[in-house]
C-alpha cells in the first residue's frame, strides 16, 4: 500500500497533526488501514513529544497525537515513503538539496491540494495562531484527500511479493 511522510521543522506540531488528520480520513472513509502514514522534521531533537498545545488542539479536533515522538528526516526514513508532503518551500529545498534522489517524491502540501505554492505557518512563531494552523491543515487535507491519495498511489512502487 502507498505511504506518506508529512514533514515540518520540529515535528512537534504541524506534521504530527497532518499525519493524524490523514489517518482519520483513511479510517472515516473505510480506506485500507495498510497505508503507512507518519511524520518527521527537518530540524529535530529525536524522541520528544509534541508540544502540549498541539496535543490539546489535536484532541479538540478529535485527533490523538499524544504518543507521537519526534523523528528526524533521514535518507533511511525517506526511502520508506512513496510521497513526502512538506509544510514549507524551505523544507522541500532542504530535503532535495540533501537527498536529491527523492526529488520526484517531495511536494509542498499546498501545491498538491490547491495547485498554489504557499507555506503552512509555523506555530513556533508567537505571531502565528496555533489553532488556525491546525484547522487550516485539517481543512486542506480533508479537501485535498483524494488528490493526495492519487499522488501517493501514482508514486507507489510495490515491493516484490506485494499483491495489488
Amino acid at each position: 500500500m502507498p505511504s506518506i511522510l508529512f514533514v515540518c521543522t520540529g515535528n512537534q506540531y504541524r506534521s504530527p497533526i497532518a499525519a493524524a488528520v490523514f489517518l482519520e480520513q483513511l479510517h472515516r472513509l473505510n480506506i485500507s488501514t495498510e497505508w503507512t502514514i507518519d511524520s518527521a522534521g527537518t530540524w529535530v531533537t529525536p524522541q520528544l513529544p509534541p508540544y502540549r498545545k498541539a496535543i490539546e488542539i489535536a484532541r479538540d479536533l478529535g485527533l490523538d497525537i499524544e504518543n507521537r515522538k519526534t523523528c528526524v528526516v533521514s535518507e533511511a526514513a525517506l526511502s520508506q515513503y512513496d510521497l513526502v508532503l512538506v509544510m514549507e518551500q524551505g523544507h522541500k529545498e532542504a530535503i532535495i538539496s540533501e537527498f536529491p534522489s527523492v526529488r520526484s517524491r517531495v511536494h509542498l502540501i499546498s501545491e498538491v491540494v490547491d495547485d498554489l505554492c504557499h507555506d503552512i505557518p509555523d506555530p513556533a512563531d508567537a505571531a502565528v495562531d496555533a489553532v488556525r494552523t491546525a484547522c487550516l491543515l485539517m481543512e486542506m487535507i480533508e479537501r485535498g484527500f483524494s488528490k493526495i491519495c492519487e499522488l501517493a498511489e501514482s508514486l507507489h512502487k510495490p515491493e516484490p511479493g506485494d499483491i495489488d
